[in-house]
C-alpha cells in the first residue's frame, strides 16, 4: 500500500501482529490476532487501545475564534465553559452536513477534531469561512490514540493520577507516563473513556505505557466499527452525509436552545432556513429520518440493504449495518420514509433477494456507560 499515510504507531500495529487495510487515505489495523469479536468484547469488558490519528486535528486561537466558529455550526460554542468539549456538525448551505467534529474550550484556545477522511476539505473550508477572523492551525505534528471500556479509568490513571476526577466531556492537560498530553473523557464506542493527544514522536512511547497496564490490549476498525454502531453513533460517510441534515439523522439534541427558533442566537448557520423549518416539523419539512432496527431472523443487513414496506415499496436504505457482538442479532441504521420511523414499526429488507423482516427499535442498542460523575 504505498500510496497511503502511515500514523506514527505503523511499526507497532505490524509489531503486534495487525492485519492493516486502507481507511481514509492511512494504512490503518483493521484486527489484531484475537479477531473482531475478541477485541468488541475486550474493549465492553475492560480496556481498548485504538490508533485514531488518522483524525484532523487543529486549534482555532483569538478573541473572536467561538463567535466566528458558530457561524458554521448550529451549535453553542459562546457560551461553551472553558474545560468542556461539545459535538458539532459542520454544515453546508442547504444544511447538509460536512462533517461532524468534536470541539473542547481551552484558556487560550479552541481544539477542534474532525473526521480522517474529511480533514483536508474541512481544514481548508473553516480556514476560507473563518480565517480572517481567527488563526485556524492545523496539528499535523499529533497524534491521537483512544483508551476506551470501563477498566480505561483504572489504567490511565496509574500513569496520570487524578484524570479519575474528569467527568464525561471534560478534560486537560496531563503528563501520562511522564508523556506531555492533552486529554478528554470522550470516545467513540458507547464505555467510559479516553482521547489523547499526543505530539507523534512520543505516541509510540504512550502506546507502549498504556499497552503495559494488565486491562489494556490493542483494538482495530473493525470492533471500533461494530462497537460504535452498537452504541447509535453515526460513522460520517455512511450515516452522514452532505445531502443529510442534522434533523434528519435525529442529531436534534445536539443544537442547543439558544441557536433553535427563539432562541437569543437563532439561526446564523449555514442552511438555518431548512434546519429551523425541520425543527419546526412543518408539514412535508422532514421526508426521511434515520432510524434503529434489528432484525427478526439472524442474518446480518449490511449498508446498502434496500428496505421496502410490507407491499414490496421502496422507503428507505441501511446505511450501517452488521451482527453486533454484544447484542448478538442483527442491528442496522438507516433512513427511511416517516412513516415508517415510529417505535415498533415492520418493514423489510432485501438481502441477495430474499425479504428480511426487520423491526424500528430505539438506540442505542446496548447502553451507554458514559461516567458521567
Amino acid at each position: 500500500m504505498p500510496d497511503l499515510h502511515l500514523t506514527p504507531l505503523n511499526a507497532l500495529h505490524l509489531e503486534l501482529g495487525a492485519r492493516m487495510v486502507p481507511f481514509a487515505g492511512y494504512s490503518m489495523p483493521v484486527q489484531y490476532p484475537a479477531g473482531l469479536m475478541a477485541e468488541h468484547h475486550h474493549t465492553r469488558n475492560a480496556a481498548g487501545l485504538f490508533d485514531v490519528s488518522h483524525m484532523g486535528q487543529l486549534r482555532l486561537v483569538g478573541p473572536d475564534a467561538a463567535a466566528a466558529f458558530e457561524t458554521l455550526v448550529p451549535v453553542d460554542v459562546i457560551d461553551l465553559a472553558v474545560g468542556k468539549q461539545r459535538y458539532g456538525l459542520l454544515l453546508n448551505e442547504d444544511g447538509g452536513i460536512i462533517d461532524d467534529l468534536m470541539f473542547f474550550k481551552r484558556e487560550a484556545d479552541i481544539f477542534v477534531i474532525v473526521n480522517g477522511a474529511c480533514k483536508v476539505e474541512d481544514i481548508a473550508h473553516i480556514q476560507a469561512k473563518i480565517g480572517q477572523r481567527c488563526e485556524v492551525i492545523p496539528m499535523p505534528e499529533m497524534a491521537l490514540l483512544a483508551l476506551q471500556g470501563p477498566q480505561a479509568v483504572d489504567a490511565l490513571s496509574r500513569l496520570a493520577p487524578g484524570v479519575e476526577k474528569l467527568v464525561f466531556m471534560t478534560g486537560g492537560s496531563f503528563d501520562v507516563a511522564g508523556i506531555p498530553c492533552f486529554l478528554t473523557r470522550s470516545g467513540y464506542t458507547g464505555e467510559d473513556g479516553f482521547e489523547i493527544s499526543v505530539h507523534a514522536e512520543q505516541a509510540e512511547a504512550l502506546a507502549r505505557a498504556l499497552l503495559a497496564q494488565p486491562e489494556v490490549k490493542p483494538i482495530g476498525l473493525g470492533a471500533r466499527n461494530s462497537l460504535r454502531l452498537e452504541a447509535g453513533l453515526c460513522l460520517y460517510g455512511n450515516d452522514l452525509d452532505p445531502t443529510t441534515t442534522p434533523i434528519e439523522a435525529g442529531l436534534n439534541w445536539a443544537i442547543q436552545k439558544v441557536r433553535r427558533s427563539g432562541g437569543a442566537r437563532e439561526g446564523g448557520f449555514p442552511g438555518a432556513s431548512k434546519i429551523l423549518a425541520q425543527l419546526a416539523d412543518t408539514t412535508g419539512a422532514i421526508t426521511r429520518k434515520r432510524v434503529g432496527l434489528v432484525a427478526l431472523e439472524r442474518i446480518p443487513v449490511r449498508e446498502h440493504t434496500a428496505l421496502q414496506d410490507a407491499a414490496g415499496n421502496p422507503i428507505g436504505e441501511v446505511t450501517s449495518g452488521l451482527l453486533g457482538p454484544t447484542v448478538d442479532k442483527p442491528i442496522a441504521m438507516a433512513y427511511v420514509a416517516p412513516a415508517f420511523a415510529a417505535i415498533g414499526s415492520q418493514i423489510n429488507a432485501v438481502v441477495r433477494g430474499k425479504i428480511v423482516p426487520m423491526e424500528v427499535v430505539t438506540m442505542p442498542f446496548t447502553p451507554n456507560r458514559y461516567f458521567r460523575g
